[in-house]
């Protein structure tokens, strides 16, 4: 063998060697982040299991409240729509998080219904013997249990898109993220009435 053909099979070994450990960094960086956007994706199923478990309740309420507060129906109607609403886009893919309008949707229709809840709340506080019947009280308290619920699983929900998208937008993971398909997630945000919180007295 020659000097020159040599000197072309080490260089272009090197060049396998380079070329194998790009695609390997590339590879470990692709894998972690499929593990973060999982992560985002479970943390997004248990909010959606904590708006379901909302969802279930309010028939429950409702038809309780229905017994004391007839005279009430348009409160009770509008509870009854947004529910309807809210379950209208009730399962939202994983694929939902990268669009951000499908995903404004999403929350308007639980902000409608959070919403909805609150005012039939005020409207109790009309009824005593409604506010002391142990079948509401204790529909009262799952609501209350379940509002707090979804408050905790929105928050650590957005704590794992935070995680990812923080990864996701540095040097060098941006090159991968890119090559690769990896959108920027979409936050939880806040309808603008929730500084008004349901309120769930005793």
């Amino acid at each position: 063998m020659s000097k020159t053909s040599i000197t072309i099979l080490v260089l272009l070994g090197v060049l396998i060697i380079v070329v194998a450990g790009l695609l390997g960094w590339a590879f470990s960086i692709r894998n972690t982040m499929v593990n973060m956007e999982e992560s985002v994706n479970a943390s997004w199923a248990q909010v959606q299991n904590q708006y379901q478990r909302r969802y279930d309740l309010i028939p429950n309420l409702v038809e309780t409240v229905k017994g004391y507060a007839k005279q009430e129906k348009e409160v009770l109607q509008g509870v009854t729509e947004a529910r309807a609403r809210a379950g209208g886009v009730m399962n939202v893919t994983p694929e939902v998080l990268n669009d951000p309008q499908a995903f404004n949707r999403f929350q308007e229709a639980q902000a409608g219904l959070g919403s909805a809840l609150q005012r039939l709340l005020v409207v109790i506080e009309r009824y005593p013997d409604l506010k002391s019947n142990q079948n509401f009280l204790a529909l009262q308290a799952q609501l209350e249990g379940t509002e707090n619920r979804i408050s905790v699983e929105r928050r650590r929900f957005n704590e794992e898109v935070q995680k990812y998208n923080s990864y996701i937008r540095q040097i060098p993971q941006t090159i991968v993220a890119g090559m690769f398909g990896f959108p920027k997630k979409a936050y939880f945000e806040a309808a603008p009435q929730a500084g008004e919180a349901p309120k769930v007295e005793f």
